[in-house]
């Protein structure tokens, strides 16, 4: 065993034998090591998150025909450095009238509830924090912090803009939660398992699941972007409307937080999109190196995390009443009708060669998305002809 095969045991066993070798208690050792990798996952994380930033800015201004960065550093690669020290060295403001206790802790619990996530996803083979047999459940729950620091943050603030924008946020995100957890279930069923790292290994060999479910990596796309916050679905920060949303009153470091968690966020769902649907870690030689498995989990994350970016500095922010029927009336009768199609294809198809099984399975996806298109026609033309209609004089 070498540290290019599995570096994680090689760190992990030196370090046992260096503290058992000092005189410590075997189980002590244990927590400190395990702590040490923590701390080591949540650091490459926030570093990560840094870089996420330079990244977000040099697309949005590629976008907007500008250079962005390009100062601080070669390709102003060090521009978010200065950006930190200035968040660090505003001035720290509390409102009058706040919940100071409950508006302190909203931007921790927002941060902490991407970092959370993290805990569950399989970088490589042998590199990853837990295998819960529950993960997908975890991830659900573990976002529901976030939910509830958007909350805390709107209602501590004693801001009517700040609670309306977090009242409009959390509408939207428990509303597409429901096609979320149906977008989760479809992998659930095609490998039986709710443990990311067997969804990640039953597409070994090219056999993602985008190719036998392309709806449920869409459905699951546009359900993150909601949850996300993100343009078109950014209601709960309405720069025309409500002034910045639940956040308008934190400065400083606390809404770097809450900045740092959105960007996080997006990148974290790039990577779920990853492991889902597009094999995970899985690559050329990804299995004889573990280092190379991480760069294509990061790669493919950070191709997902540019999509939500493309979507979001080209699609116009839509009503909050178009977004709610959107999800209602479309997103998740669409979400349940997929998700009993599967069942049923994937009921009829496992035993056959898979082949036959991935195309049975992508053509009930495309039937499926041809029978919606045209009943959304159908209901289109209706809608169009009776308001061509005439309408009847108003009476005196």
């Amino acid at each position: 065993m070498s540290f290019w095969t599995d570096p994680i045991n090689v760190v992990y066993n030196g370090l046992m034998l260096t503290l058992t070798g000092w005189g410590m208690n075997g189980s002590l050792a244990n927590v400190i090591v395990n702590l040490l990798g923590i701390v080591l996952l949540i650091t490459a994380i926030m570093v990560l998150d840094i870089m996420l930033v330079w990244v977000e800015r040099k697309v949005v201004a590629r976008f907007q025909g500008r250079l962005g960065p390009n100062r601080v550093g070669p390709f102003g690669l060090f521009q978010p450095f200065p950006d930190i020290i200035k968040l660090i060295i505003k001035e720290d403001i509390t409102p009058t009238g706040a919940d100071k206790l409950v508006y302190n802790m909203a931007p921790i619990l927002s941060l902490a509830s991407v970092i959370l996530l993290w805990a569950v996803v399989p970088l490589a083979s042998n590199i990853f924090g837990t295998d819960l047999n529950v993960a997908l459940l975890y991830l659900v729950a573990a976002g529901a912090i976030g939910t509830l620091s958007i909350i805390m943050a709107g209602w501590s603030s004693n801001n009517k803009y700040a609670l309306l924008g977090a009242f409009r946020q959390v509408a939207a995100m428990i509303s597409f939660e429901i096609p979320m957890v149906v977008a989760l279930l479809i992998p659930t069923i095609l490998t039986g398992s709710l443990s990311l790292k067997v969804i990640t290994e039953a597409q070994s060999g090219g056999k993602w699941f985008f190719i036998l479910s392309p709806l449920g990596a869409l459905l699951f796309l546009v359900s993150a972007i909601a949850e996300l916050g993100r343009s078109p679905f950014d209601l709960n920060e309405g720069e025309s409307e409500i002034v910045s949303g639940y956040h308008i009153e934190y400065t400083g470091m606390k809404f770097g937080l809450f900045y740092a968690g959105e960007l996080l966020h997006a990148f974290t769902f790039g990577g779920f999109l990853s492991v889902m649907f597009f094999g995970g870690w899985h690559g050329p030689w990804a299995s004889q190196s573990p280092l190379l498995a991480v760069f294509y989990f990061v790669a493919k994350a950070m191709i997902g995390y540019w999509v939500i970016m493309w979507i979001k500095y080209t699609v116009p922010r839509i009503r909050i009443d178009h977004m709610l029927a959107f999800n209602w009336k479309f997103l998740t009768p669409v979400g349940f009708a997929l998700l009993v199609v599967t069942a049923i294809v994937n009921s009829l198809f496992r035993t056959a060669d898979y082949w036959v099984y991935a195309l049975a399975m992508f053509a009930s996806n495309v039937i499926l998305g041809w029978v919606t298109i045209e009943i959304l026609r159908a209901s289109s033309r209706k809608q169009r002809i009776e308001t061509e209609l005439p309408q009847p004089a108003a009476q005196h």
